[in-house]
């Protein structure tokens, strides 16, 4: 029987929080690290909140509530207290985050700079520090940071420490972990890092999907689907600096990336920007009229392919100039001259929410996504 396109279709039921986080194929114990993980981020997210509103937010039942949230309590992780009614008697007990219960280190590791950020586990930045970076001693700068970090804060229950790095090796992991006084390190890319960063503490994770595009010496992309990071085949889904773009047909990455803009301001103007200051000059506007003339051919293929309901924009770049690259990204899109076509649709593009990307921030968070709720043994 045939059906004509016109006819009624068959619409697949709206997905709510609780349907979304369903995972076939999980053995008793991930199941239970999830739940608990699905309870520590509503509280996150909307705390405090009763027991009724937790099942509200993550579709688990009373008693299976009750026992995580015993379970969190023992581990200094949220505290309840009694919510006020509209007369002022209290009415049920609700339950907060109690950022204080934990804390981690995370690490941005570029090719010649690096930052430390120390977090609690809300997510708020309690300390940051910036520091030079070689290739060869690269382990050593970090683990100098990380010891004068813990030194300053030494009463705080540290529980590990995270790594966002593109180029991060493994002998690497294994030196610093050698010799490091917190546990084992966690490594991720840097946009992943900073995607987990988004979507942990950030803005609320959209509906569509999320894309991050960080613009440093290199430009890369991330991918959060479903709450997800998409790493794609070898983790090489993302590298859009190495595309042919533009009218002249050139690679991304030598009109966008800092090599660039190095090329067309001094030093001091190039140390400014990545200070956070926004010093006025028009070779800074010729990069990113360049920059938005090539960088707009992933966007639409990002875009059409993958249709994210954001594209963020990040790195270390001032805020300003983020936010011209992107009003200027709007200009190219209707700028036929150059593209004899219009694009019908291209995702909303924003700043990221945090400096740097919040590659330092989301890597710091990975120790508490990792170690802190470890599956329930046996």
């Amino acid at each position: 029987m045939r059906y004509l396109r016109s006819g009624p279709r068959w619409r697949p039921p709206e997905e709510t929080d609780a349907t979304r986080g369903k995972t076939l194929g999980l053995r008793s114990g991930e199941i239970a690290d999830r739940n608990i993980r699905v309870i520590l981020e509503a509280i996150r997210r909307h705390g405090p909140l009763t027991r009724m509103e937790l099942g509200k937010h993550s579709g688990l039942t009373g008693p299976g509530i009750t026992n995580i949230l015993r379970r969190l309590g023992d581990e200094g992780l949220v505290t309840s207290h009694r919510r006020n009614g509209a007369g002022g008697g209290a009415t049920s007990t609700e339950f907060a985050l109690r950022p204080e219960g934990a804390f981690s280190i995370g690490i941005r590791a570029r090719q010649n700079r690096g930052e430390a950020v120390l977090v609690d586990l809300s997510g708020q930045v309690h300390d940051r520090i910036y520091f030079p970076l070689t290739r060869t001693t690269r382990v050593a700068s970090i683990l100098s940071a990380i010891e004068d970090m813990i030194g300053r804060h030494a009463d705080l229950p540290i529980i590990g420490l995270g790594v966002g790095s593109n180029d991060w090796s493994p002998e690497e992991s294994d030196q610093l972990d050698a010799v490091s006084k917190l546990p084992r390190s966690y490594v991720e890319n840097e946009c992943t890092a900073s995607l987990l960063a988004e979507r942990t503490i950030g803005t609320p994770a959209p509906r569509g999907g999320l894309a991050m595009i960080i613009i440093d010496e290199d430009v890369q992309a991330g991918f959060l689907v479903r709450g997800v990071p998409y790493s794609g085949v070898h983790g090489r889904a993302g590298n859009i600096g190495e595309m042919r773009t533009g009218p002249d047909n050139i690679r991304l990455n030598t009109v966008a990336g800092f090599d660039a803009l190095r090329r067309l301001v001094s030093d001091d103007e190039f140390r400014r920007l990545l200070a956070g200051e926004e010093p006025s000059s028009p070779l800074i506007a010729q990069w990113i009229r360049e920059a938005a003339s090539h960088l707009l051919d992933p966007i639409i293929a990002i875009a059409g392919f993958i249709a994210p309901s954001v594209i963020m924009i990040g790195g270390d770049l001032p805020r300003g100039v983020i936010e011209a690259l992107i009003h200027q990204l709007s200009v190219e899109r209707r700028d036929t001259s150059k593209r004899p076509f219009l694009t019908p649709w291209i995702s909303p593009m924003k700043p990221a929410s945090f400096s740097g990307g919040g590659v330092a921030l989301g890597a710091a968070l990975l120790p508490f996504l990792n170690t802190l709720l470890p599956p329930v043994s046996g």
